[in-house]
Parts: structure tokens; sequence; C-alpha cells
């Protein structure tokens, strides 16, 4: 029955869900369909909302194809393949590798997600190639899979934001909030804790309940698993060569960057947000590398899997703007979503039907700090005002922006270009791990509201 049901999820993902750039194209014209009807917003509105948000996510598509690229450069160095090659002939069945596989990414995601994204699809791709007989589909998708947990995790976007003191808390959500929320209250409360064990273990059996039988598994085309030429230093020794294979040139500027990762992080306080991910990719992929055109070589070799993130993020861009755009009758669409859910509610529904409200809003905003600009000035006052703790309203926010991402291919483009797989390779199974997180998620939440 269960097998049944998985090649049911597969076969319709593979028939109906498009490329990507389709699928945002569909959500641009859905979004559009919405905001004008059940906001009172001419044609005129809507297409300037949409066009004054296209550009709003560029810093952010530099650094998401930035940790692809530095991410995937760091593990084309030899001494970190050597070392993931090592780990990847761990597991002797594919049951276990794709237990190993769920399991270390979920964690990493839950330690910092820009690192585990990437770290969780190299390691499969390395396993993929160690052993023969596993699903290639599957190894991949539960790669992906543990990213569900990432922001319930130490880099949490919402919580963190909750956490840091300051008046743009206080005016983000309309005065409700006038003292930071620790994060013992969200990301380290007991609670929350529990949810994200229960959901990690879930992933693991649930991922390696999945995996296909005899001739039902697909394996890893060579082609997906070509690794790149190393590169080779020329014959020639000209003044200028010696510079671009000099290894002193490399340690210098690494160092440079290093040191100043140590005194952000741990002189100033800093925290590991995704531009230390990336500095940390960037300066220790230099050094392993040794010399500056052996890391120039690789870099250009990873660059190729960023094509998706560059072209996409502009059009999810334009959809926050669609969501996010008030027009001359003063509602926006994330408004209306939100206030559907704060008319049904009560103080022990609330947290669940947060949860489903930003799961919802996720598919059109796939972004944590969209969803603090849509929800913190309306959900934290509905709270307040039904007695639910802070803390359990931003949690449960936090878990919505979450979910979702099993199905919303904007987070998978750059697991799937490391992989050179499609969305629709993957999505059939991130259905059903979607669907027992989802009983998780919901059971944590109504028990933590009584």
């Amino acid at each position: 029955m269960f097998q049944r049901l998985i090649k049911f999820c597969v076969k319709v993902v593979q028939r109906y869900l498009p490329e990507p750039f389709i699928f945002a194209v569909i959500l641009t014209i859905l979004a559009i369909a919405l905001a004008m009807p059940i906001c009172h917003q001419t044609p005129v509105e809507v297409i300037e909302h949409w066009g004054g948000g296209v550009w709003s996510l560029l810093a952010f598509a530099m650094q998401m194809a930035l940790v692809l690229v530095c991410g995937s450069t760091l593990a084309a160095a030899p001494v970190v393949k050597k070392g993931i090659r090592f780990l990847a002939s761990l597991p002797k069945t594919p049951a276990g590798a794709i237990a190993l596989v769920t399991g270390i990414s979920a964690v990493a995601c839950w330690i910092n997600w820009g690192f585990g994204l990437i770290v969780g699809v190299i390691f499969a791709k390395d396993i993929a190639r160690a052993m023969r007989g596993v699903d290639y589909r599957l190894l991949i998708a539960s790669a992906y899979s543990g990213f569900v947990v990432w922001h319930a995790g130490l880099s949490g976007s919402i919580p963190l934001t909750m956490a840091t003191p300051g008046t743009a808390l206080k005016e983000a959500t309309n005065g409700i909030l006038t003292e930071p929320v620790p994060i013992s209250n969200t990301i380290l409360d007991p609670h929350n804790l529990v949810m994200v064990v229960l959901v990690i273990i879930d992933l693991t059996v649930v991922n390696t309940l999945m995996h296909p039988k005899g001739d039902n598994v697909v394996s890893v085309d060579p082609q997906l698993l070509a690794e790149d030429e190393p590169y080779v230093k020329p014959a020639t020794d000209t003044p200028a060569e010696k510079l671009e294979h000099s290894p002193v040139l490399s340690y210098l500027v690494a160092a440079l960057g290093l040191t100043y990762l140590v005194i952000h992080l741990f002189v100033r306080g800093g925290t590991l947000d995704l531009n230390s991910v990336i500095m940390l990719f960037l300066f220790v992929g230099i050094i392993l590398h040794k010399t500056p055109m052996a890391y120039v070589k690789a870099f250009g070799n990873a660059s190729k899997g960023a094509a998706g993130i560059l072209l996409q993020f502009p059009f999810y861009a334009g959809i926050m703007g669609i969501i996010t755009g008030v027009g001359e009758s003063g509602i926006c669409l994330g408004t209306v979503i939100s206030n559907a859910c704060i008319s049904i509610s009560n103080p022990h529904t609330y947290p669940l039907l947060t949860f489903l409200c930003a799961a919802v809003l996720n598919m059109f905003v796939p972004s944590g700090g969209g969803h603090w600009a849509i929800q913190a000035p309306i959900m934290f006052a509905a709270g307040a005002d039904l007695g639910v703790d802070p803390g359990l309203t931003g949690t449960a926010i936090a878990w919505g922006d979450a979910w979702t991402n099993l199905i919303q291919p904007f987070w998978a483009i750059p697991a799937l270009a490391i992989a050179k797989l499609n969305a629709k390779d993957i999505m059939g199974y991130c259905i059903i791990d979607l669907l027992v997180t989802g009983v998780i998620i919901c059971g944590g939440l109504l028990i933590w509201s009584f």
C-alpha cells in the first residue's frame, strides 16, 4: 500500500510538475489573479507591485548563488573529496545510505541552513558514486528533506530576529513586542526540540521505507556524476604564472578572511549567518585548493549550476511584491490570508492555524524575511489578544515557512543544480515527507498550546 502511494505521487509529479521556472511563472499569474478581486486592486496597481518587487531579492539571490558555488568549490578540493568519499563508503546497503544522508542533512540544516543544504546533497552525490543499487532520485530527495527543520534551528531567521534587541522588533510588530524573545522560548524550547528530533527520526524512517525494490530502482546516469578534470599547472613559468600558482597568495588572502570571521564571531559576538557561512566556504576553499588558479578553475566549474538561481529569484521577488503590495483599498493579499486564519482561531487552535497560514503563504513568498514582513504586524497582535505566548506564535510561523519548502522548488534550486536533476525527480518523495512531518508538527503545536 505504502509503495503504491509513493509510485502514485512520483508518477503525478513526473507528469504534471513543470520545470521550476514555469512553476514560478504560474505562481505569478495566480497571485495576480487573486490580488485583484480579493484586495480590490486594479491591474495597474498589481503590475506596479510586481515590478517594484522584482529586484528586491538581488542581494539574497547573490548570497544563494555564492553559497552554492563556494560550497561546491570547497567540496571539490582534493582533501575534502577524500574525506567525503570515506564517509560515503560507510553505508553498506541502500537503506543505510538513505538513512545516513537524511540524518546528516537534517542535523546540518538545523545547525545552519546554508551549510546543510549544500553539504547534504554533495554527500548524497558521493554516496551515489560509491554504491550500486541506491535510487539516486530518493537519495537527493532525502538530502533535501532535512531542510524542513532549518527554521526551527540555530539559523532560523524569525526566532533570531525576535531575540535581537532594538527598535526594529517593536516597529515590525506594531509595538506588540517591546522586549526581545529569547531563543530559550523558541529554538531551544523543549517543545520545539522534541518536534525537531521527532521530525528527523520520522524523515529517516520514512525515507528508508520509500526506497524502491528491484527493477523500480532508478540508478544514477554516470554523466551526472562525472567530475571536472583536475587543474593542471602549465609547463611555462612566467612571472605572472608564478603569482597565479603561488600558495603564498592563497594563504595570505585566506588568513585575512578567516581573521575577520574570528573577530566577527568571537570578539564582536556576531552570529553564524549566511554571509559568515559563505566567507567560511570561500576562504577555507582557497586554502584547500592551495593555489589561486586551482581555485579559480574549480570556482568556474561550480558556477555553471547557479543559472536557476539567477533566473528564478527575480520572479519570486515579484510575487512577494504582489503579496505584500497595498493599493488604494488599504489591504494586501498577505493580510487577507492572515486575517482569515485569525477569524476562526481560539487560544488553542491559534498556533496550528498560524502554522497553516504561514505554510500557504510560503508557496508564494518562500522567504523567512518575507513572512516576517507580512505576518509579524498581524499575528503577534492577534496572538496577544488571545493570550498566546509570542515565542509560540513566532515558532509556528517559522515551522510553516519551512514545512512547505518540501514541495516549493524555490529552495531546491541549489540542491538540484549540484545533483543535476529536475524538481520533478524528487518532489514525488517530498510529498510523502510533507504529509508525515505535517502530522508531527501539527500535533506538536497543539500540545504546546495547552
